[in-house]
């Protein structure tokens, strides 16, 4: 009975080391990649606890999730010949995780040497502007470098973002003094604009004022009571235009100019 009890005891420890040798646990962001006597299984385990052959399964685990990937910032020289330093970020996740372990050793390196790489080659090919005004369409061109290769190691590239764009400092200062002669024109252009506007008034307001003469003279008692307003010592009147009118189209005026002349010259004459 005892001999029987041992071996009862001997076979259950042997089934519960046996099932922690052959139990593996993939957790749900996971999948599981086994190779049976070094071949791969064509089924990838999926999350929960699963099991294996002791000394002929071998399990490797991949993650499914999104990888956030940094792209070291890369030196380079536009299509218009100017220094820069382009950084970006690269989001991937594996979805065929036996490609991504069979036909690449390591997948997130690989992603991040492609990704260096295109980011250069997106450099050489672009402009300046493009690098700082037109940066969606570079990361669709850089996403469709990037995920070209990527398919084939069962990666998926979610997008890519240019992070940032470093400009030399004389480029900088270039770009200072370019903007702010850009808003000096600006500045100038409204003023110009302000002033041709405020010139069309004036000269419609001058045809309604030569039209009606009383409106003149109104303009004229309200400038003159502005200026009374003022407390000023001295208030110059301007001599009306219509009283030398007046004087001009009147002919007694004109008598009176004109007899002026011969009282001269007698004068003189009784002086001789």
């Amino acid at each position: 009975m005892l001999l029987l009890w041992e071996i009862l005891s001997g076979l259950v420890a042997l089934g519960v080391a046996g099932f922690a040798a052959s139990a593996r646990v993939v957790k749900q962001y996971e999948r599981g990649v086994v190779f049976r006597f070094g071949r791969l299984l064509p089924a990838a385990r999926g999350p929960g606890l699963t099991g294996l052959i002791p000394g002929v399964d071998r399990m490797r685990k991949v993650n499914m999730q999104i990888v956030t990937l940094p792209v070291p910032a890369q030196d380079g020289i536009t299509r218009d010949n100017v220094t820069v330093r382009v950084d970006a970020v690269v989001y991937f996740n594996v979805v065929d995780p036996a490609r991504a372990v069979v036909a690449v050793q390591d997948h997130v390196f690989a992603v991040s040497q492609v990704a260096q790489t295109s980011l250069r080659s997106i450099i050489g090919k672009s402009e300046l502007d493009d690098l700082l005004s037109n940066r969606e369409r570079l990361n669709q061109g850089l996403e469709m470098m990037i995920d070209s290769p990527a398919l084939g190691w069962g990666v998926h590239i979610d997008r890519v973002e240019i992070k940032d764009v470093a400009l030399p400092e004389s480029m900088k200062r270039s770009m200072s003094r370019q903007a702010e002669a850009e808003r000096e024109r600006r500045a100038r252009v409204i003023s110009a604009d302000g002033e041709l506007q405020a010139s069309h008034k004036l000269a419609e307001a001058a045809g309604v004022m030569a039209d009606t003469p009383a409106a003149l003279q109104l303009r004229l008692l309200e400038t003159v009571v502005e200026v009374a307003a003022e407390k000023n010592s001295t208030l110059v009147l301007p001599f009306p235009v219509e009283l030398l009118r007046f004087l001009e189209n009147s002919p007694t005026a004109k008598d009176v100019v004109t007899g002026l002349n011969p009282v001269g010259d007698g004068n003189e004459e009784g002086r001789d």
